[in-house]
């Protein structure tokens, strides 16, 4: 009989990674579901269906669909951050150009962006009704807000206006990259940025003007 052959380091590395990839394919199907069909359409054989697989490949890697959307959640914003983060390393160590980088990076693909705001809003459904994603989400816009009052101190911002003047430009941002993704034919992507820009020399000048 002759010997198996030794399974090679690039072998041994690729089969740790092959669980990875499939799982990562089950997230990326369940959000193209969630944009497409929604949250009623988010079955695990929708998902299946979307990925190629067998529904029984779903349940090898999660406990059911409410698994994979919490997931798929965690995922998308990590994709997020991941944008605004590149603006405010292609931004520089200037405090303001940081600030206006940090909100304006919403405005921009693949931020803004039709399909993503379909997978938001279906998250946004499940807000009320499940309390892992509610969690989710109030850890999410508490990271936000708490990245965004750093920048908005390193531009002179009194501690004692932060919480608010965060509250008040995360609402802002939110509002106009709703806007842009629902109808990009109102105003562009470059009104949007000079509109979020205005509102951050108001509030700037106002509270150094409060000091």
């Amino acid at each position: 009989m002759s010997a198996k052959p030794a399974i090679t380091r690039a072998e041994r590395a690729f089969t740790r990674a092959e669980p990875d990839a499939r799982r990562q394919s089950l997230v990326e199907a369940c959000a193209r579901v969630l944009a497409r069909d929604g949250v009623g359409g988010s079955s695990v054989r929708a998902i299946a269906l979307d990925a190629g697989v067998s529904p029984g490949l779903v349940g090898h890697y999660f406990s059911g669909v409410d698994a994979l959307v919490a997931e798929t959640y965690a995922h998308i914003e990590a994709q997020v951050s991941a944008a605004i983060n590149a603006a405010l390393d292609a931004a520089g160590t200037d405090p303001r150009a940081r600030l206006d980088a940090f909100v304006t990076a919403s405005f921009r693909a693949p931020v803004a962006s039709g399909e993503l705001l379909a997978t938001w809003i279906a998250f946004w459904s499940l807000v009320r009704s499940r309390s892992d994603i509610a969690l989710q989400h109030d850890h999410q816009y508490a990271a936000f807000r708490a990245r965004l009052e750093g920048l908005l101190s390193e531009c002179g911002v009194a501690k004692a206006g932060l919480r608010r003047a965060a509250i008040a430009i995360t609402a802002l941002i939110d509002g106009l990259w709703l806007e842009l993704c629902l109808s990009p034919q109102a105003f562009s992507a470059g009104e949007a940025e000079m509109i979020a820009r205005a509102a951050l020399d108001s509030l700037i000048s106002t509270d150094r003007r409060s000091d």
